[in-house]
């Protein structure tokens, strides 16, 4: 078998054990890596209905079969377990050094399982795995921690680790790498924290196995010299993601004020332009040639990473327009390792339950120093207010009550990227049926809808465009695993991809092979969310309800008096579920089910829930 090492190390931190496991060609082809392995493991391992923060859960993290190559931006894992944020399937996407050398130590998946006596830390060098101890940096933020293990181990090896977020199980805490990569949106840092996991470090010495190492090293590492090439073409790297935020704010589609406003005439001050102005480093994953990663000097002097996501829900969306305070709200997000996004919009959401009348307290829009404090509490779950923020957006609008669940800015726990979806339809279903909830990661479809289509319409096409971007973005991507930055961003063709694939492989796949896998793991993924409610509705796969509402519309602007229509979002909601071969509550039928051979999986969940 080429391509994969085939073999899995599992890794139990209670009894101090540790487990090399085989697995079969006829497993690999048919999950591929990555999100495939991670959905797979935790759906035949987990028993419904377990503590995701209890020592039941078990952390994964998957590679797949060019991951670690020298091939464009392969230098990527996944992440994944129960999510403690949403209560099923939750992963991320982390650029890091393991990729590579958790492929070198002769594993494609790592699996943790248990709980350790004190805080610990995890070193994997091809077949030694020691448990050693982490009292020295628990506590610590992820920036004394990265820079202890770098003193012990050289900066070459490959990092994982997590800070005070998940030390104290705030549920949207992340797993941090390298200088300012994170991934885990859903609570896999608090999942290391829930198993007083502080750190994995990995280094690995063999060769990948690859069907035609030669060929894949020559196509593999011209390739990255072209990408790198058109990237200065383009100059997308000049800006990378932040460049997004004037076309947001034009087309009236910028989180602003809790989602409450699309604009802002002040948001040029936090711009893509500004970002490039204020640049003292470029920070980027391994083996990319069109580093993303904008650092600018925070307004305490520290250097801090900034993409999109976090200018603009630690920004406008809060109505801070000062680029070095926002600054300082993502640095302390990445030390505390506590996801942005989820960060901004549970941030927002307080200030807006309060104005509101919902809840009590004097945090206000615009307060950036008291932010600050309030990221404090909720990394270390300081107080009710601090335990309340750690809990994320829906659990607090639960609490609140007062109608303000309308106005938690989520879909199935997980908060909503930074896409305004008052009037853009398309998105929102984006969103609203995205498979670990609302991340822009597996489909964003803003300037199709906007440039290319009728930006009101609910039609089929938008369902259509929806898919085939979960089938690239979610599907393809998160297995191979790599990231989609060149496809994206500087117009790499798609055909590349399965090219890399077969030469680590040998086999000879084609695109649509990859997109019947990425069916088959959105199909694995709903199973294991209706595993864990069987009484799931449509409307677990409804955007916020405040989109909906004819109070938030804008009264000037672009959109101005216009929301999304609920009906019509119902019917563009049945349009996606009729092309995927889903049924009515939005759950793959059993002949699509069987037609992805999920008969066994199947049969699984049809004994705690109902399959039509």
């Amino acid at each position: 078998m080429y391509g994969w090492t085939g073999h899995i190390l599992r890794i139990n931190l209670t009894t101090k054990t540790f487990k090399n496991e085989s697995f079969s060609e006829d497993f690999a082809h048919k999950w591929v890596g990555g999100r495939g392995f991670a959905v797979k493991i935790l759906f035949d391992e987990l028993k419904p209905g377990i503590d995701p923060l209890g020592p039941e859960n078990k952390l994964i993290v998957a590679l797949g079969p060019i991951a670690g190559i020298p091939a464009p931006n392969t230098g990527k894992a996944v992440v994944a377990a129960k999510s403690p944020l949403t209560g099923f399937y939750g992963d991320g996407n982390i650029g890091t050094r393991v990729a590579e050398h958790l492929r070198k130590a002769g594993y494609d998946a790592l699996i943790v399982e248990g709980k350790a006596e004190r805080p610990t830390l995890l070193y994997i060098e091809d077949d030694k795995v020691e448990f050693l101890p982490a009292d020295e940096v628990w506590g610590q933020g992820t920036y004394v921690c990265n820079d202890w293990i770098y003193a012990k181990y050289g900066k070459g090896v490959g990092v994982l680790n997590i800070g005070q977020g998940g030390e104290n199980m705030a549920r949207y805490a992340v797993i941090r790498s390298l200088e300012g990569r994170a991934g885990g949106r859903p609570g896999m840092g608090a999942v290391m924290g829930s198993k007083l996991l502080k750190a994995i470090v990995v280094k690995g010495t063999k060769t990948i196995p690859q069907a035609d190492p030669a060929a894949m090293k020559a196509l593999g590492t011209g390739d990255l010299k072209k990408v790198g090439q058109i990237d200065k073409q383009t100059g997308w790297s000049i800006q990378s993601t932040t460049g997004v935020l004037p076309f947001c704010n034009e087309v009236a589609g910028l989180p602003v004020r809790n989602f409450r406003k699309t604009q802002h005439p002040l948001a040029w001050q936090v711009d893509g332009e500004r970002c490039n102005d204020a640049r003292v480093a470029t920070y980027g994953c391994p083996t990319c040639t069109m580093r993303c990663g904008i650092t600018i000097l925070d307004k305490e002097g520290h250097e801090s990473e900034l993409d999109y996501e976090n200018v603009a829900l630690l920004g406008p969306n809060l109505e801070i327009f000062e680029l070095a305070q926002v600054g300082s709200l993502n640095y302390l997000c990445d030390d505390y390792g506590l996801d942005t996004m989820s960060a901004g919009c549970t941030l927002s959401f307080y200030a807006d339950a309060i104005d509101h009348g919902a809840t009590d307290g004097d945090f206000r829009f615009g307060d950036a120093e008291q932010a600050k404090i309030l990221l404090r509490w909720a990394a270390h779950r300081e107080g009710k207010i601090g335990n309340l923020l750690a809990d994320g957006s829906r659990r607090m609008a639960r609490v609140f009550g007062h109608g303000s669940e309308d106005y938690a800015m989520q879909v199935k726990g997980l908060e909503v990227a930074a896409y305004n979806c008052k009037f853009i339809p398309g998105q929102a279903l984006a969103f609203g049926v995205a498979a670990i909830g609302a991340h822009h990661r597996e489909a964003w479809i803003i300037t199709f809808e906007i440039k290319h289509t009728t930006r009101e319409s609910y039609g089929p096409e938008k369902a259509a465009k929806v898919i085939e971007l979960q089938r690239i973005r979610g599907g393809m991507f998160e297995v191979l695993v790599s990231c989609r930055f060149p496809w994206i961003e500087n117009g790499w063709p798609l055909e590349n991809y399965p090219k890399y694939f077969n030469l680590a492989t040998g086999l000879n796949w084609t695109l649509d092979d990859m997109w019947k896998t990425a069916d088959r793991i959105y199909s694995m993924i709903k199973l294991h969310f209706l595993r864990e409610f069987p009484n799931a509705t449509r409307e677990d796969d409804y955007p916020p309800r405040v989109w909906f509402d004819p109070a938030n519309a804008d009264t000037e602007g672009p959109i101005a008096g216009k929301i999304l229509d609920l009906e019509k979002y119902d019917t563009l909601l049945q349009h996606y579920y009729d092309q995927r071969g889903y049924d009515r509550r939005g759950i793959p039928t059993k002949a699509t089910l069987q037609a992805l051979g999920l008969d066994a999986e199947a049969a699984s969940v049809s004994r705690v829930a109902r399959l039509d």
